[in-house]
């Protein structure tokens, strides 16, 4: 099975640690990632049309298929085993409710967590996960 790309803006902090909890709790070596900002992430949201200008949006490319705000978030915690894969359950609210949230987290997130000047440079330990 191919792994599953996410794309993140890698100068949000709370991105950032985002990144950091999936490595964490990644033990099938599922996932591959890339800031928005990065060649490759501009690549890659070319090439499933999307907004490169959208870099408040979390994006999960699996199987072929791009997943945005709430459901890309989902469906990475679905994967990562228990307990975080029952934030799965959440999939049931209707998705304009579950991307609202999503947004008011999104739209505050440099405010409420801070920014970096620049993409974070992932360690040897995880280097071969980044693209």
């Amino acid at each position: 099975m191919e792994p599953a790309i996410i794309l993140f803006d890698g100068v949000c902090n709370f991105c950032n640690a985002s990144v950091n909890f999936v490595i964490r709790r990644d033990r099938r070596d599922r996932f591959r990632f890339a800031p928005l900002q990065s060649a490759t992430g501009q690549d890659l949201q070319a090439q499933y049309q999307l907004d490169p200008t959208a870099l408040s949006s979390f994006v999960l490319i699996d199987n072929g298929k791009a997943y945005t705000k709430s459901a890309a978030a989902l469906r990475v915690a679905k994967q990562l085993g228990f307990p975080v894969n029952m934030l799965y359950a959440f999939i049931i609210i209707p998705r304009f409710l579950r991307d609202a949230a999503y947004d008011l987290i999104a739209r505050n997130r440099y405010r409420w967590f801070g920014k970096k000047e620049t993409c974070m440079v992932p360690d040897e330990r995880v280097r071969r996960k980044f693209l």
